[in-house]
């Protein structure tokens, strides 16, 4: 059902940690969600390899991710954002990553990225993880809301951009988020 969206408001969407019993919807979602993002690849993740990737993550459910989903008073799933520690050499400044983070497009402009990314924010500052970072397509229009949430474009060595940005102060983010 498509929706107008003067109909709905980010208060209208509950946003809770995931469960196992999420991995079909999450499946479901991650594979459109990546399709709308990315555009179509015929070689582009399936259904059966998104399902056997998070049932595999909630088998492993050990601490070092996490995982916030939107349900609409539905109670579709329709968008999630997954954390996780992060320690590389390339961005050593950056403690957490925000691994993934997808809404449904027609779900776009309603606040709820903003609410995915301050729930994000706030499990990493209570895990003592105080930056975060993500890694995407440079080309991905959704780079226009990582800049507007006050993300920093970070450059490989050779001044490159190759779709990174990073959040050096989570606590500064989540007062910008307000």
């Amino acid at each position: 059902m498509e929706h107008q969206k003067g109909d709905k408001h980010a208060a209208d969407f509950t946003i809770r940690e995931a469960i196992a019993d999420d991995a079909n919807d999450l499946a479901a979602v991650h594979v459109t969600t990546f399709n709308e993002t990315h555009g179509i690849f015929p070689s582009g993740p399936s259904y059966k390899t998104r399902k056997w990737q998070w049932d595999e993550a909630f088998a492993t459910a050990d601490g070092t991710w996490f995982c916030f989903v939107v349900i609409s008073q539905e109670g579709e799933l329709i968008g999630f954002a997954k954390g996780q520690p992060y320690s590389h050499d390339d961005q050593p400044d950056f403690s957490g990553e925000l691994n993934k983070i997808y809404l449904l497009k027609r779900y776009h402009r309603l606040g709820l990225g903003k609410r995915l990314l301050a729930e994000i924010a706030k499990r990493f500052i209570i895990m003592n993880i105080n930056s975060m970072v993500l890694f995407g397509d440079a080309a991905n229009a959704s780079n226009h809301f990582y800049e507007a949430m006050g993300a920093e474009k970070l450059f490989a060595k050779n001044g490159e951009f190759h779709g990174g940005y990073g959040w050096r102060n989570l606590q500064e983010l989540l007062i910008a988020l307000q």
